[in-house]
């Protein structure tokens, strides 16, 4: 296997000077709306539209809790994964399995239950399969992401049951730019990481601010070294747990975590007087390795050592899109249509182990409606076909093809002091996998209907003051994966072994929240309570009429794939200051928390009887498993302090967070200690009479070398975060 560490220089060199030319990456504001690509001044919260709906309203406006980064907050938060931008939000945190790796956790909720999204369409990617699946979004080529908290069902589907992430990259276009060209472009390296990072953006357009044709490209290229740690992989606890010594060498480095990351996008829309029509292609090609698989194994039937597991992911995506607008009752209306085909390679020690191929058609059409009976609102349909596939020796979810139809409603109106909002979602959802001979008791094909229903309002119970209430129902039909695993999971070190006869799931949620805003302060509050029946997780098996002896094949311990009832609580706060705001001078102030409780409440030990292929034979494992308790790997409670200096063309911020000690374990689940991360940013920006401008910057990462490892990792004690880095980069715009 050839790393990206290992690169010629050369490819190197001519990569970056290539990806110098002038164009631009991800604008602070779209420049196909005509704002200015350069300005250094951050967007208000109340200027922030949210994409994810289909009229135009600002994020302050929306009664549901939604997080918004865009602009200077975007730019100071970019990291490698899409979970680690956005782990300072409140109430979102990330999964982990090495540097390469963050899938979002919202409140405590990820995988099949997070949908991430691209301009509101599905990712395509395997990630929700995995937690060793890395997402196929570029952040660094984001110009805006947007975090829906709470069920986003009703937008986009029973795989949005606890959020949404929805990233815009201005790749579909539907206004025409003021400027003929505009572009940016950003050079960045260092860090733990030893990170050589070059993005570039460009947009165009043949009649700037009238009809005419709009034009798009961008483009990224990003490589890293084996990424540099505090300490040893390995925790101290592991290494007391197994007598271990290790060894002086591996100290300071994270082993086989090196990656190499290209994407880029091509795309032409015709934007006329009231409608619009365009398409976009786009490819995203990563290898990256995973760390703490260089088998680890030190169980007595475990497998012997094979090499290095190295990850390859290669996907394409075409996107046809339009819109219209009108001046009946039909105010307007847009469609998308993605196709993206997606392949996954797994490498072991240089060989190939296992592929996973996986594509995806999706249509999704939203026409917005005058007014009926003060409701303002939107009719959509939603329509999307998955066909997955995995050839291997780790290929533990058969063949499958996933069928999702989707007809919804969303409505607002103010009525006096009151805002209220409201939606519908009819949703059916077909499951079909491969028959296996060796399962005839399986049930091939499965269907679903789930109901999703919202509503919320929010009190102006003064000018500055606000009370937010939602409730909602919302239902998600059980994954394939869910359905029909049957076999070893390498990422998480288990055998997992699924239901045919799985329910769908059905959470209700309802959520309070207290809000502020003045000239100088903002501040809000929330607080929630989901209830779930039929929470579909995995669960550890144990000897029948034992409680401390597991079922273990080959060295793995065996978990089903049950459903029990389970309940979600938390509150989250955020504040923003402003302690200074004189002669040009900001200085601001941010503070937030955290914490969510998650448990199971099903009966303490029940009976089954789940059927496992192995070496070609069914074994019938007559056990039994726990379902109560605590939610395995749940976000630990965490609280953050932010300042921020503004002075003319300097900015500058010191932020941290605490993350508490996670005593709150499930079954089998070791404890894991708090820690305290800490990160810096400065930035200096100046605009040139032409009309072009640039920024220089240096970020500080960890800087306390804090030896940081997430609950929320399968690998917490093999693969810890970074340690200290500081990266330097400049930024130019036309």
């Amino acid at each position: 296997m050839t790393h990206a560490a290992n690169a010629p220089r050369r490819t190197r060199l001519a990569a970056a000077v290539l990806l110098a030319l002038p164009m631009s990456v991800f604008a602070q504001t779209a420049p196909a709306t005509g704002a200015d690509p350069h300005t250094s001044t951050p967007k208000q919260l109340d200027a922030i539209n949210i994409s994810s709906l289909p009229w135009m309203q600002s994020a302050r406006d929306i009664v549901r809790p939604v997080e918004v980064l865009s602009g200077e907050k975007l730019d100071d938060a970019r990291a490698a994964t899409l979970g680690q931008t956005l782990q300072q939000l409140p109430g979102v945190q990330s999964t982990s399995f090495g540097p390469s790796v963050g899938r979002p956790i919202i409140r405590g909720l990820e995988g099949a239950r997070v949908q991430v999204v691209s301009d509101g369409m599905s990712s395509g990617d395997v990630s929700a399969l995995s937690a060793d699946h890395a997402i196929s979004i570029d952040p660094f080529l984001a110009d805006q992401v947007e975090v829906v908290k709470g069920p986003a069902t009703l937008l986009y589907g029973s795989g949005a049951m606890g959020g949404a992430v929805n990233v815009t990259d201005g790749r579909t276009p539907h206004e025409s730019g003021e400027r003929p060209l505009s572009g940016r472009v950003e050079l960045r390296g260092g860090g733990a990481e030893d990170l050589r990072s070059g993005v570039f953006r460009v947009d165009g357009s043949t009649n700037p601010g009238g009809a005419g044709f709009v034009f798009h490209a961008d483009g990224s290229l990003r490589e890293t070294n084996d990424l540099k740690i505090p300490g040893f992989g390995e925790s101290n606890a592991l290494l007391q747990a197994e007598g271990e010594t290790p060894d002086p060498a591996d100290k300071g480095v994270l082993k086989n975590s090196a990656s190499r990351i290209a994407n880029g996008a091509l795309g032409v829309t015709w934007v006329g007087d009231s409608a619009h029509l365009g398409m976009s292609s786009s490819l995203y090609d990563a290898r990256y390795g995973v760390p703490g698989h260089e088998a680890h194994a030190h169980d007595p039937g475990a497998p012997e050592e094979e090499g290095d597991v190295v990850l390859r992911m290669r996907q394409t995506r075409h996107t046809l899109h339009g819109g219209f607008d009108t001046d009946g009752f039909i105010r307007n209306g847009k469609f998308n249509y993605t196709q993206t085909a997606y392949t996954h390679t797994e490498y072991e020690g240089g060989n190939v182990g296992t592929i996973f191929n996986n594509k995806t058609d999706e249509f999704r059409g939203e026409l917005v409606h005058a007014a009926i009976a003060g409701w303002d609102g939107a009719f959509g349909l939603q329509l999307s076909k998955r066909d997955f596939d995995a050839e291997g020796d780790e290929a533990f979810v058969p063949k499958s093809d996933t069928r999702d139809a989707g007809l919804f409603w969303l409505g607002k109106r103010s009525v006096g002091a009151l805002d209220l909002e409201a939606g519908a979602r009819l949703e059916r959802v077909r499951v079909r996998a491969e028959a296996n001979p060796a399962l005839p008791a399986r049930v091939n094909d499965r269907s679903f209907t789930a109901q999703n229903f919202s509503a919320a309002a929010r009190w102006h119970w003064t000018p500055q003051w606000a009370i937010d209430l939602s409730l909602d129902q919302s239902q998600r039909a059980p994954a394939a994966e869910e359905l029909y695993a049957n076999g070893a999971h390498a990422a998480t070190r288990t055998i997992e072994i699924g239901d045919d006869r799985l329910q769908k799931e059905t959470a209700r949620r309802a959520e309070i929240g207290l809000r502020f805003h003045s000239e100088r302060t903002e501040f809000h509050l929330n607080a929630y309570q989901v209830n779930y029946t039929g929470f579909i997780h995995p669960t550890q098996l144990f000897q029948r009429g034992s409680v401390a002896d597991a079922v273990v094949e080959d060295g793995l311990p065996v978990y089903a794939i049950t459903q029990s009832d389970a309940r979600f609580r938390g509150v989250e706060a955020e504040g923003n200051f402003t302690l200074l705001d004189k002669d040009g001078r900001q200085l601001m102030l941010r503070a937030f928390g955290d914490v969510v409780r998650a448990q199971l409440q099903g009966n303490a030990y029940v009976e089954a009887d789940p059927l496992l292929i192995h070496d070609g034979d069914t074994h019938a494992l007559a056990s039994w498993y726990s379902s109560a308790g605590n939610v395995p790997r749940l976000a630990p409670a965490r609280f953050g302090l932010g300042l921020k200096w503004q002075a003319g063309p300097w900015r500058a911020s010191l932020n941290g967070i605490r993350t508490m000690r996670q005593t709150r374990v499930a079954t089998n689940e070791s404890e894991t200690p708090g820690s305290t991360l800490v990160d810096a940013h400065l930035a200096w920006h100046r605009d040139t009479a032409s009309g072009t401008g640039f920024e220089l910057f240096v970020d500080g990462e960890n800087l306390l070398n804090t030896e940081a490892r997430p609950h929320t990792s399968y690998l917490k004690d093999l693969a810890p975060l970074g340690g200290r880095g500081v990266q330097a980069g400049v930024r130019i715009y036309f």
